[in-house]
């Protein structure tokens, strides 16, 4: 059985780039979103193992998605991936649930590291 992973970003090339990745080592990438309305829908549809989830989204933040999760008892493995890279939202971001906060840029190395680190493959 395959980890499910859903891609939250609104930028087109960021997903872009984040499945190629993904999907190059053989992880399947079951949808994307382009802003909060969108990936709270996705992840109630697709249910997935793992959310790539972007801070900054045109009609909410990635903290606010995670609080909805929460408050909703979704449970997800989140990565936060953010151009913000300000102390108080990455310990916001980890107290909400996410499991990690990646700076962006990062290299296809370390978001596999983390991905796999979160999903607990070997």
């Amino acid at each position: 059985m395959g980890h499910r992973i859903l891609i939250v970003d609104d930028s087109g090339f960021s997903r872009a780039t984040i499945r190629k990745i993904l999907e190059e080592a053989g992880l399947e990438v079951v949808g994307e979103a382009k802003n909060g309305v969108e990936a709270l829908d996705q992840i109630e549809l697709l249910q997935p193992d793992l959310i790539t989830l972007d801070n900054i989204l045109p009609d909410m933040t990635g903290l606010e998605i995670l609080r909805v999760l929460r408050e909703q008892e979704i449970v997800a493995n989140v990565i936060m991936i953010s151009a913000v890279g300000q102390r108080s939202a990455i310990e916001e971001g980890l107290h909400l649930g996410a499991k990690k906060y990646m700076i962006k840029p990062f290299t296809a190395d370390k978001l596999l590291e983390e991905v796999r680190e979160v999903l607990e493959i070997t």
